[in-house]
Order: C-alpha cells, then sequence, then structure tokens
C-alpha cells in the first residue's frame, strides 16, 4: 500500500507539471493584452509598457515560465489583474463554497436518482420500465444544461415561486438559506449527471446478473432483493464508484453554465469572468486547482475501492 501511494504521489506530482505548463501556454495564447484592457482604451503606449514591465510581460517566454513554476512551487498563485490586486488562493477560497455546497447536493440527487434507476432497468431489461428509463436517460445526457436550467426557472421560480431564480442568500444569509437557494441548480446537475450514472448501473448490472454465482443463489431459494442488492450490486460497486468519483470530479471543476445562468458566485462562474477580462493569474490559478481537486477525488476513488471490496490489493 505504501509503495502504491508513492507511486500515485509522484504520478501526482507529474501530472501537476503537465498541467502547469499547459495552463501556462494556453493563458499566454488567449488574445488580448491585460495591460492595455486593465488602463482602457484611452491610455498611451507609455504607460501600457509600463503596467507590461510592472506585470512581467515584457520578460522573455521563459523567465515567465521560470518565474510561474517558481512561485506555484512556493504556494504562491499571484495576484488578481481585475480583482483590487488579491491574492489568487483568497479569491478561490472564498468562491470555493458555493462550488462546493452545489456540488454535494448534485452528487447527491444524481446518485439518489441514477443508481436506484439502472438498478431497476437491469432487473427489468428488456421490458416498458428499462425501455422507459434508458429513453428518459438518453433525454437528460443530451439535453443542454442552459436550456434545462432557464426552463426550471420558468416554470418552478417564476411561475410557481418555489424557488429563487438565482443568487446564493443575501452575504449574512445563513446555511440553510444559501442551501435553498441551490435546490433549483443542484437539481439540474444531478438530473443531467444522473443519465451517465443510470446507464453505467444498468451496463455494470446486466453483466453481473449473468454470472454464475447469481444464478446459484436464486436456485438456493433467496429472494430477489437480497440476490439483487446483496450479491450482484455489492459486486457492481467498483465501476458505480469509478463514474460517480469522476462526475464528482467534473462537478468540483465548476459547472460553469449552471453557474453563469443561475448567478452563483463560484469556481465556474469566476472562471469564465477571469478568461472575459484576460486575469492571467486567476485563470491559470484556477485551472491548478482544479486539476488537483480531479487528482486528489481520483487517489481517493481509488482507496475506497479497498473498503468496499476487500481482494482488492496494491
Amino acid at each position: 500500500m505504501k509503495i502504491y501511494l508513492l507511486k500515485r504521489l509522484v504520478g501526482m506530482i507529474a501530472v501537476m507539471f503537465m498541467v502547469a505548463t499547459i495552463t501556462f501556454v494556453i493563458i499566454r495564447m488567449i488574445p488580448g493584452d491585460p495591460a492595455g484592457l486593465m488602463l482602457g482604451p484611452d491610455a498611451t503606449a507609455a504607460d501600457v509598457a509600463a503596467l507590461r514591465a510592472k506585470m512581467g510581460l515584457d520578460e522573455s517566454i521563459w523567465s515567465q515560465y521560470l518565474g510561474f513554476l517558481g512561485d506555484i512551487l512556493k504556494g504562491d498563485l499571484g495576484n488578481s489583474i481585475f480583482l483590487g490586486g488579491l491574492p489568487v488562493l483568497r479569491i478561490l477560497a472564498d468562491r470555493a463554497e458555493p462550488t462546493i455546497a452545489l456540488t454535494i447536493v448534485s452528487i447527491v440527487i444524481a446518485c439518489l436518482v441514477g443508481i436506484p434507476s439502472g438498478i431497476l432497468s437491469a432487473y427489468k431489461r428488456g421490458k416498458i420500465t428499462d425501455q422507459a428509463t434508458i429513453s428518459v436517460a438518453m433525454l437528460l445526457a443530451s439535453a443542454p444544461s442552459f436550456w434545462m436550467s432557464l426552463v426550471f426557472i420558468q416554470f418552478f421560480a417564476v411561475r410557481l415561486g418555489w424557488f429563487p431564480a438565482s443568487g446564493y442568500g443575501d452575504p449574512g444569509a445563513g446555511f440553510f438559506d444559501r442551501m435553498y437557494h441551490l435546490i433549483l441548480p443542484g437539481i439540474v446537475l444531478g438530473l443531467v449527471n444522473s443519465a451517465l450514472i443510470t446507464r453505467f448501473t444498468r451496463t455494470t448490472m446486466l453483466d453481473i446478473l449473468e454470472d454464475d454465482y447469481i444464478r446459484t443463489a436464486r436456485a438456493k431459494g433467496l429472494g430477489e432483493w437480497p440476490v439483487i442488492m446483496r450479491h450482484a450490486f455489492k459486486n457492481a460497486l467498483i465501476p458505480i464508484l469509478t463514474v460517480v468519483g469522476l462526475t464528482l470530479a467534473l462537478l468540483l471543476g465548476g459547472a460553469v453554465v449552471t453557474e453563469t445562468v443561475f448567478n452563483i458566485p463560484g469556481i465556474g462562474n469566476l472562471v469564465v469572468s477571469s478568461v472575459l477580462r484576460r486575469d492571467y493569474p486567476v485563470i491559470g490559478g484556477s485551472l491548478l486547482v482544479i486539476a488537483g481537486a480531479y487528482v486528489l477525488v481520483n487517489l481517493a476513488v481509488d482507496i475506497l475501492y479497498l473498503l468496499v471490496d476487500p481482494r482488492v490489493k496494491y
């Protein structure tokens, strides 16, 4: 186990190095000069040049790259260009709460919808229940999230008035008020992501239900519920955990479209505004933090395999 974790740690460092390099290249390829954007169209060439020198943009690309890597190793992701010069880590920390809360709500809804639907669909293979479940899952997977968000806002927020149409509550709002604002976007994200979990659960359960030990359990007189849950579903948990972990990592990366439509001040919304304003430090810092969360979630899922199935050895 220790050797496995050491290898994963080395792999994580290599992945983060690649992500940092790709991030540096991508943000430098974005058209537009952040110094010119900050000063506005009335700025003189001398003013723009002075600001570029202050930001280090007049140095060679290699000097900027080495400085970028050095700052990351020191835990310094830089300061925002447009958000008052605040440290990027502080900005991300302030924006992390809405994204994490939305992620938890969404993944819970996705699992509560996707896993039972996949089990039922596999058990009712070829019947109308199976066909209806797969059709709904395909519809949810095909529907654009921004369209579903607008439909849900129009129906549940505007027409029925059950939920707020946007926002994350007032600055002094309590926990339950903030969660109340996340129910509607959480349902949208949960339903969209439940489609993949449903199809994956169904496929995995179908494979296991054809195994010999399932037929043996039925031949011994066990009821359908113990056979499905204790034998089939328990052995299907590892691949299901994999897809749930990938879904969780994607959600932690920031539901850009949903956060934008519902005006939730999360990391996804921050990334969109930073790209539009050419805020290089925030863009690079956001991508690095998202990649780090993705890698950590994958590692956590791998470790959970040991708890789900003791036969797994690293």
